[in-house]
């Protein structure tokens, strides 16, 4: 699994975290093991820019994916696609805007960071929370995926 990490947000964070839950949570998703993930840490002016550019929002955001193919995504090991290794796409986090909701939520920023970096994963995925429904399925997702890395964490 090849996960890569640019941390361009001017801010201190700590990437074998975002990388240990990323890969757990593909791992958990039975994602080809040969896949390609781009994780990038902005600052709120550049999430900003992003965030209108490509979402048609209005100022920062605190997470954005960018699938680089949906039809070559391996969602497990009852769809995959050919043998070869998939580019899901790329993950853009504002540790700016987490520090803010990590306050909000009464948990670290880290904690923060780690669900923002298995919501962008999911999102990669295929998943949405446009409709209630869908919004039901990828936070209870989300939320199996952190509890099954913190408890993998502690227990290794």
């Amino acid at each position: 699994m090849s996960i890569e990490i640019a941390n361009e947000s001017g801010m201190p964070v700590d990437s074998d975290t975002l990388f240990s839950v990323a890969r757990h949570a593909l791992d958990e998703m039975g994602v080809n093991p040969l896949a390609e993930l781009s994780i990038l840490l902005v600052d709120a002016d550049y999430m900003a820019e992003l965030n209108h550019r490509w979402m048609d929002g209005n100022g920062p955001t605190d997470v954005l994916s960018f699938p680089m193919d949906e039809s070559s995504v391996d969602h497990g090991p009852g769809e995959s696609i050919g043998g070869g290794p998939s580019l899901l796409g790329d993950i853009v986090l504002c540790p700016e805007i987490a520090v803010k909701q990590a306050v909000a939520a009464g948990h670290p920023e880290s904690a923060e960071l780690a669900l923002l970096t298995v919501h962008g994963t999911l999102h990669l995925l295929g998943y949405d929370h446009a409709e209630p429904e869908e919004e039901r399925e990828m936070f209870a997702l989300q939320t199996r995926l952190l509890d099954s890395w913190q408890a993998a964490s502690q227990a290794g």
